[in-house]
């Protein structure tokens, strides 16, 4: 039988850690799969490293730089089997991983999406829980039908490569093109939960969520933006006509927050815990609830994670985002 899973994985300079990623994809309790390498114009020794490699299940291809997003595009295209399991090229799986995908496959193969829970690499404590938005299909949908994103681990994700590319497959680059994924999945196909870690999300120093943070946080509310726009039936207008209003909807103190948490987590994962547990302090200063709700969330019930801010901001200002000298088509977007 041909395999029905690909490991996806987009490279760029992957080096040292794809080493350490392929080796957790090898490593797998369950083979039956390809492994699809998209090398994307790397400078440092991540083409040697592939070329070295000896495994009948991979097959590499070279590009020169594209960017993530059309990356990830070709890669869908590409895949020669119905499901990508998608991985990044600094990312862990688990050694179950391919196995629970399999068999969450049998349990609902007509579903669009799946996902699971994470955890930050090498964190020692239950705080290393990447937040994840934890529901049923129906719950998923219904989050998504009240304007709010979900929170899902990119590297956790399988796609059916069919009912993404029908979905229109990614959009925009820079940290934002799972997000805008997500809601359209959601609002035309399942997207089942594992309730399981099958992944190891690595966090360093260059990370861009930390060092573009700014960005990324408007860039998601660019998003929800287009995600309501859909829902109520107005006219989206490009990013850089909107860029002003949404810095106006920005939270600051939310975004003072996230980034000492994020520097906590990037402290944590290299060991540095006096450094963590003084960022952590300030994002408590910052925000007590929101510090106090991330700190409840591995025994937490409900983790119905919400991503974005309340539609009513969106509202407040909806003559400016949604001009009724707009045309009545929509725009495509680009960032």
């Amino acid at each position: 039988m041909n395999p029905k899973l690909t490991i996806g994985i987009p490279v760029r300079n992957g080096m040292p850690y794809l080493a350490e990623t392929l080796q957790s994809v090898q490593g797998q309790t369950y083979g039956d799969f390809e492994i699809l390498v998209i090398d994307d114009g790397s400078t440092d020794d991540t083409g040697e490293y592939l070329q070295s490699l000896r495994d009948p299940r991979l097959q590499v291809i070279s590009q020169s730089n594209q960017g993530l997003t059309a990356t990830l595009n070709r890669m869908l295209r590409e895949c020669r089997t119905p499901w990508l399991v998608r991985l990044d090229a600094d990312d862990i799986a688990l050694p179950r991983r391919a196995a629970s995908v399999a068999r969450a496959i049998e349990r609902a193969p007509e579903a669009g999406m799946f996902y699971s829970r994470a955890k930050h690499h090498d964190h020692a404590n239950g705080v290393s829980l990447v937040r994840t938005t934890e529901g049923s299909p129906e719950e998923l949908r219904e989050q998504t039908r009240r304007g709010y994103l979900l929170s899902i681990c990119h590297s956790s994700v399988v796609l059916n490569v069919r009912k993404t590319l029908d979905a229109g497959g990614y959009r925009f680059d820079y940290k934002v093109e799972d997000l805008d994924l997500w809601w359209r999945m959601a609002l035309r196909n399942d997207i089942v939960f594992l309730p399981e870690i099958t992944v190891a999300y690595r966090l360093n120093d260059a990370s861009l969520c930390i060092n573009g943070l700014r960005d990324v946080a408007r860039n998601s509310l660019f998003v929800q933006y287009l995600l309501l726009s859909q829902l109520w039936g107005r006219p989206a207008t490009n990013y850089a006509e909107v860029r002003p209003i949404l810095d106006c909807i920005l939270d600051e103190r939310k975004l003072q927050y996230r980034e000492r948490m994020w520097k906590a987590a990037i402290c944590m994962s290299n060991r540095k815990y006096r450094q963590a547990a003084l960022h952590m302090a300030v994002a408590a200063r910052i925000s007590p609830a929101r510090f106090l709700s991330r700190c409840s969330y591995p025994v937490r019930q409900n983790k119905m994670i919400r991503v974005g801010e309340s539609p009513a901001k969106f509202q407040q200002v909806s003559e400016l985002l949604w001009p009724s000298r707009v045309a009545r088509e929509c725009v495509t977007p680009n960032i």
